[in-house]
């Protein structure tokens, strides 16, 4: 294994730190919430609240401002001018003149009043389209630079396990190379701006037991380093993120906040890793009081600082008196709070924190401005998973027909965002204020789409309850119409007030309320319908994709965001050609999970078993109103040796009638190792946009990394044998096929090779 030497502080951090009192050290160590405001936006928050009034926390300065923008609506400019005079106070009025961290919530977009909402993760990873992430990243991170923000708490790089966890919407995708790639794509976009990412939620977060937010993970080390550590390392070693924050979980008995062998041995010695931990909110007073490891909160606090978390978030609760009793009674070593503190103030300094000529001084910003908008509609343009089509789609030729658009979506704008953006996390608190920007509902837009069409509008059914009081307007609405868009689905929120989010687990993958009952009763009256799922976890809708009264299409849009409404009735008019594909596999049934497709042979369904496993559509499917072939799937060299890269090379035909743009997806099976492999894992991918008849080969220039696996005695190696290579439409699907042949001694990767290398895609070259 390689290990890094970190970096020594300058000589200015050195003389800093060397001035430091006791207090004055572990006020760097902790953030402080100043507009908690009682608002439940963390786990136990209400129960958690600090007692302790901000002009108190702050005469020895503070680490972290916590969430200055994003925990009530306020208005962005009148706050930075209160946060520039507040770091002012910080410079002028302690004894080091240290201002504070300011961090902020920027998963799907900057969480504060009136600004851009972009599209939830999974539909990120529906896009695959890394360079389109990017450019998102940067318009989140111009918003905050504006702002005085320095750290934004994104992305997640937590691969889904099970989508029964209410998490999932916050999650990229099952397969750890996409989370990887599009993850370390967001972070360097956020960061290309000066303003630090920050990696959730390191490790093993999303892999708990039964889908329970916050329960014991069990899995095996082979799975955390081949599954879950991967995008961690790809947005470390490639993506260059100065912050992680770590996970809530225990693995195995033992809480990962306490494991000194994630954060200084793999993180910092083996990954080079030199930023700065977080504590996700709360989870160092867990440590003795939801997991019961630590007598008390000081004893959290040096277990947590031991294992290599810097600042405690989003409060002093443990890093401050209960520690310091520990150090003056001579319990704990003073070390290591030094170490966090000497890597805290190393942040602030690249930062620029630290320059004797620091100010903040605001600036006039649009949060929402129209560059913002085109990324958001591109990105969910790209996103939106077309998953079955008789024909009935695109729907034109529409003037003069009659449209019945049905169902508890349809007409509603909070059904486009995510648990974490405003609207949902903060904006449910505040009942009547405005979201402050133009959010459009599928309802608002369609009407543009489809023109000359006569649309009528009706609810159908809530998204939760058994109430069935407009089930039957609904039927006789789809009865008088020529078509009928049912619009069902998921709503966003926080610990019981949504069906998806933080703290929102499923039991049942069956739509929520009666909203299957509602489709099911429209598609029985034999008016072509269209299912458009709205929703932040894959659900159980075999019944609609092969049942016997199955709409005539169904699209899956995964959170589209403030442009999502447009993007959805711009693919039902075919004005948008769809190219999303499924970040998840769509599952069978919530007793099914946990499923992946990685899964070795026997994970899947055999002739041993009656409970199928199968997925309803396997990951990476997705339709178009054009159709492709890939053809001739050939590598260059047929044997090569276990530690060099192989170049295969596809041949892709637009065979439709229309321009279109298809993911090209590589999988690969190891046929013999000396531990399982998944019968399919995906190495490499591409979006190609093709006009009508049009061709292109794709060439695939995979490195040794992309078909390693932890052996036997936790060696990371590429092992020599016959690799089977296809390209299709899914994983499933074996369009074209080959192998390479791997010889040689098996290829161990340490030092310097460690890394998670992506495969080089290239298409260029016209046929």
């Amino acid at each position: 294994m390689g290990h890094f030497e970190m970096p020594q502080p300058t000589e200015k951090v050195q003389a800093l730190h060397a001035r430091m009192t006791l207090e004055e050290k572990l006020a760097q160590l902790v953030g402080f919430w100043v507009d908690q405001g009682g608002e439940v936006v963390a786990p136990m928050a209400d129960e958690m609240a600090t007692s302790s009034k901000y002009d108190e926390a702050t005469p020895h300065g503070i680490g972290h401002l916590t969430r200055v923008y994003g925990t009530r609506p306020v208005d962005a400019a009148e706050r930075a001018t209160w946060l520039a005079g507040e770091q002012n106070r910080l410079r002028t009025q302690t004894r080091l003149g240290i201002p504070a961290l300011v961090h902020e919530e920027c998963l799907t977009g900057l969480a504060a009043w009136k600004a851009a909402t972009f599209p939830t993760p999974l539909a990120w990873g529906a896009t695959f389209d890394e360079q389109l992430v990017e450019e998102m990243g940067r318009r989140i991170g111009e918003s905050m630079r504006a702002l005085g923000i320095h750290q934004g708490l994104a992305p997640v790089l937590d691969v889904v396990r099970d989508p029964r966890w209410g998490r999932v919407d916050e999650c990229i995708s099952e397969d750890p190379y996409v989370v990887g790639m599009l993850g370390t794509a967001y972070v360097r976009g956020l960061q290309s701006q000066g303003v630090h990412a920050t990696l959730k939620h390191f490790v093993g977060y999303s892999a708990s037991q039964s889908g329970r937010n916050h329960a014991p993970v069990h899995a095996g080390p082979r799975e955390i380093a081949d599954v879950l550590l991967p995008p961690f390392e790809m947005a470390v070693r490639d993506g260059g993120v100065r912050s992680v924050m770590n996970s809530y979980a225990e693995i195995d008995g033992v809480p990962v906040a306490s494991d000194p062998a994630y954060f200084e041995e793999l993180l910092r010695a083996t990954w080079g890793f030199d930023g700065v931990v977080v504590s996700d909110y709360f989870s160092v007073a867990f440590l003795h009081l939801m997991h019961g490891i630590a007598g008390g909160k000081g004893e959290a606090a040096e277990l947590a600082l031991t294992a290599g978390i810097d600042i405690e978030l989003p409060t002093g609760d443990a890093y401050l008196e209960p520690l310091a009793e520990r150090i003056r009674a001579g319990v704990t070593d003073e070390s290591i709070v030094d170490r966090a503190v000497l890597r805290v103030l190393a942040q602030k300094e690249e930062l620029g924190l630290l320059d004797d000529d620091f100010t903040f001084t605001p600036e006039p910003v649009d949060l929402d401005s129209p560059e913002h908008r085109d990324v958001a509609r591109r990105l969910a343009e790209e996103s939106i998973v077309l998953l079955t089509n008789d024909g009935t789609l695109p729907l034109a030729q529409t003037t003069g027909k009659r449209v019945a658009l049905i169902g508890p979506n349809a007409d509603s704008s909070e059904a486009l965002m995510g648990c974490y953006s405003f609207a949902n996390h903060v904006l449910a608190h505040h009942p009547g204020v405005p979201v402050g920007f133009d959010i459009p509902s599928v309802a608002d837009t369609l009407a543009d789409e489809l023109a000359g069409a006569e649309i009528t509008v009706v609810h159908g059914s809530d998204v939760t309850g058994t109430d069935r009081f407009g089930i039957d307007e609904a039927v006789a609405a789809a009865l008088d119409s020529d078509v009928a868009i049912v619009v069902v689905g998921d709503r966003a929120g926080l610990f019981g007030r949504g069906t998806v989010g933080e703290g929102n687990d499923a039991e049942s993958l069956e739509l929520p309320g009666v909203q299957r009952e509602l489709v099911e009763r429209v598609v029985a009256t034999a008016t072509p319908v269209v299912l458009v799922l709205l929703t932040g976890r894959p659900y159980a809708i075999d019944w609609a994709i092969s049942g016997s009264t199955r709409p005539g299409a169904v699209v899956q849009a995964f959170f589209p965001g403030e442009e999502g409404g447009t993007a959805i009735a711009g693919v039902l008019s075919g004005r948008v050609n769809p190219s999303g594909r499924l970040p998840v596999s769509l599952p069978r049934s919530a007793g099914a999970q946990p499923y992946s497709y990685l899964h070795p042979a026997l994970g899947g369904t055999t002739d041993i078993t009656t409970a199928t496993s199968d997925p309803v559509l396997p990951f990476g499917y997705g339709l178009s109103y054009s159709t492709f072939e890939h053809t001739a799937l050939v590598v260059d060299d047929m044997v090569v040796f276990t530690e060099a890269t192989f170049t295969a090379r596809v041949t892709v035909r637009n065979t439709g009638e229309r321009r279109g743009t298809d993911v090209v997806q590589l999988y690969a099976h190891d046929e013999h190792a000396s531990v399982t492999r998944p019968v399919a894992q995906l190495v490499g991918y591409a979006r190609v946009e093709l006009d009508a008849g049009d061709s292109v080969e794709v060439s695939f220039q995979v490195p040794p990394t992309r078909l390693a696996f932890t052996d036997r005695e936790m060696r990371k190696v590429v092992e020599p044998g016959r690799i089977q290579l296809w390209v299709g439409s899914s994983c499933d699907d074996r369009e074209t096929q080959t192998s390479v042949e791997l010889t040689g001694e098996t290829y161990e990767i340490t030092g310097a090779d460690e890394r998670v290398v992506h495969t080089e895609v290239t298409s260029n070259v016209s046929v």
